[in-house]
């Protein structure tokens, strides 16, 4: 048996596979027949396709996600409606999403973990830059492809932060419990800083294996989000370095003030981490492990305040417990008593060199070196000679600033004698450095390469360009060679790809006129002929891309222009009879309408004589075909119509036919 035809949205989109089921629609594999490319399909339920909140919302998403061009964001091409319901067309990832990569593979590294959640923050960085919060920032809308390309799709929840309207009742909460901030467990109003959270709240599951909250209920969830403090990383993966615990806590502050600011300097202490460097996070000291215990010999307090073996009952009260307290009292005791006479020694020893009987009077006197680093030089050297010290300088390049300690030898705190020689290392000051040329690079390589050279990447600015592709550095703030100091901010330009145009509106316009508006927002013309029964002859239906959506520049937009009704060849029925002849045409699509003719043979009694228009023509369906039918004088109505009309709405609905006699 054949398979049946697979499905086609706009003529254009061929259903392949269905590849996920969300909360509010399907996501199918299709090939775009007309760029022969693979792309991914949402089609929104059709039960929600009638509540206007939801197709509100569905739209957004094509708008939101349409204007972010961007390596790390899912790319989308194209929305429209087919069959009562609406899609979205987006780029495909030939990959998986991160939560399956966790639970097939378990807790990843953190060295992995940090490169993927910083790909992620380039994402949501360059989203917040253009006023749009993710809102549902969590393992399934993060998609690696096999070369682990990080790509953060589903902005189906997300709204433009400069919006007049308000998606959203009041109180209302957007997103998945498991990885909401506070304040979007509480309803209240969210910036780019509950990105962070749930990113932050994604590394910990990335990390550990699991999420730092779980619950029987959203709400159970939600609710320590708010409340509870989560259990260190380090806690349930002791293999986790301090750095990278320390980025994944800040991140995931309480308070939205404590986190980091943004999703660029979260991105800035991963990569911080990631290059061997300190993170900006402050260091947590987590809580010591509980020591090991042996079962064998846990003791429990018993009623009267001694000491029973663990898992004994009552039998062991009374002198098995006074004995045990008993040897440790007398250990105490013992104990106590040792302390005392080291104490009593040293107090002797002490009073024997203050009198000489030790060798006191010959002993020189010691001094304690203090702590001179991060001071200048000048200071250093006066607060050790004062202290009767020598000292030595040697200056050398250094990182720290000019003419400032920054090591010595005696280390601080220790016990020297006087007119012992301190060396003092001094900085000359950070040296200047060489500025890359970064021009043409991937933006992420590109900030590599500033980082290590010393230099420290300030900002990005995205903006189009005609010959590099998105996520390419277009110009640097510092020219390449030049020398500037260490730690200098340098502001990159990148090309967030070809420059948007959005699609006019042409429908109903003439197609040469839609033409003309098309190539005036530098765009080019296809034209593509389809019937229509609601659009006039050579007026436009419809575009793809849709009206209003924002394409690259010089990209090719379809006009369909409609060709009329749907034309049918007028076959021909004389000689049939004319209920025969009005069925046949009925189901054509067109309609019927019967003319008697007086007749004086029996045999074209009741049979089709003569027929309008033309056999053979091309007619509209709809048109009404005037049969011409013999009628023998004085025949009855049953046999020989006198008059008729039939009507007909559909080619699969009987018709209707009414006859009179004169």
């Amino acid at each position: 048996m054949a398979s049946p035809p697979a499905q086609v949205y706009s003529d254009r989109y061929e259903i392949v596979r269905q590849i996920a089921r969300g909360g509010m629609a399907e996501v199918y594999l299709a090939r775009d027949q007309l760029l022969d490319r693979p792309v991914a399909l949402k089609v929104l339920f059709p039960e929600l396709s009638i509540d206007r909140s939801f197709v509100e919302r569905f739209r957004r998403e094509a708008q939101s996600a349409a204007n972010l061009s961007h390596p790390n964001v899912v790319s989308v091409y194209d929305w429209g409606e087919e069959n009562e319901t609406y899609y979205i067309v987006m780029e495909f990832v030939d990959g998986r999403a991160l939560s399956a990569l966790i639970r097939s593979e378990g807790p990843l590294l953190a060295d992995r973990a940090a490169a993927i959640g910083a790909d992620v923050a380039a994402a949501l960085a360059f989203a917040h830059r253009n006023g749009v919060v993710h809102r549902d920032v969590k393992p399934g809308n993060v998609l690696i492809d096999d070369n682990e390309h990080v790509k953060v799709t589903d902005f189906g929840i997300a709204r433009a932060a400069n919006s007049q309207e308000n998606l959203t009742q009041t109180g209302a909460v957007m997103g998945t419990a498991t990885y909401f901030s506070p304040e979007q467990a509480q309803g209240l109003s969210v910036d780019a800083r509950s990105d962070v959270y749930s990113l932050g709240v994604v590394l910990y599951e990335m990390v550990t294996g699991q999420p730092p909250f779980a619950g029987d209920n959203p709400v159970s969830i939600a609710y320590k989000h708010v409340r509870e403090e989560p259990v260190a990383p380090r806690m349930r993966n002791p293999a986790i370095p301090g750095g990278f615990e320390a980025v994944v806590l800040k991140a995931m502050a309480k308070d939205p003030a404590d986190r980091y600011a943004s999703a660029d300097e979260l991105r800035a202490d991963l990569l911080r981490y990631r290059q061997g460097q300190t993170v900006s996070a402050p260091a947590r000291v987590a809580p010591p492990l509980p020591p090991p215990v042996d079962p064998a010999t846990t003791v429990l307090r018993s009623s009267d305040g001694g000491a029973v073996p663990a898992g004994a009952t009552q039998m062991y009260r009374g002198p098995v417990a006074v004995e045990e307290r008993s040897a440790r009292r007398g250990g105490a005791y013992v104990a106590l008593l040792v302390f005392m006479l080291a104490a009593l020694a040293v107090l002797l020893f002490l009073l024997g060199r203050t009198l000489g009987i030790f060798g006191g009077d010959t002993t020189p006197a010691q001094v304690t070196v203090p702590s001179v680093t991060t001071e200048l030089v000048e200071d250093a050297t006066r607060t050790l000679e004062e202290l009767g010290l020598r000292v030595d300088v040697d200056f050398e390049d250094n990182d720290a600033q000019a003419n400032v300690v920054f090591d010595q030898d005696p280390e601080a705190d220790q016990r020297v004698d006087k007119d012992s020689l301190v060396k003092l290392r001094v900085s000359n000051g950070p040296q200047p450095v060489e500025v890359p040329n970064v021009v043409n690079q991937d933006e992420e390589d590109a900030i590599t390469i500033l980082e290590q050279a010393g230099l420290a990447v300030a900002d990005t600015v995205q903006e189009p360009s005609d010959t590099l592709p998105a996520g390419r550095v277009i110009a640097q703030s510092e020219r390449a060679g030049a020398e500037v100091p260490k730690n200098t901010s340098v502001t990159l330009t990148v090309s967030s790809g070809l420059a948007k145009v959005t699609v006019p509106d042409v429908a109903g316009k003439d197609a040469s006129a839609a033409s003309d508006d098309i190539v005036n927002a530098n765009l080019k013309v296809a034209t593509v002929s389809e019937p229509s029964a609601s659009v006039e002859k050579g007026k436009v239906i419809r575009t793809s891309p849709a009206a209003g959506l924002p394409v690259d520049r010089d990209s090719r937009v379809q006009i369909f222009v409609s060709t009329g009704a749907e034309a049918t060849r007028v076959p021909s029925v004389i000689g049939r009879r004319f209920d025969d002849a009005a069925a046949a045409l009925e189901a054509l699509g067109f309609q019927t309408r019967i003319e008697p003719v007086v007749v004086s043979s029996e045999a074209d009694d009741g049979r089709v004589l003569e027929q309008s228009p033309a056999i053979g023509s091309e007619q509209p369906k709809g048109t009404t075909i005037i049969l011409r039918v013999g009628r023998r004088s004085g025949s009855s109505s049953t046999t020989s119509p006198a008059s008729s009309t039939s009507s007909s709405t559909s080619p699969s609905t009987s018709s209707t036919t009414t006859t009179t006699s004169p």
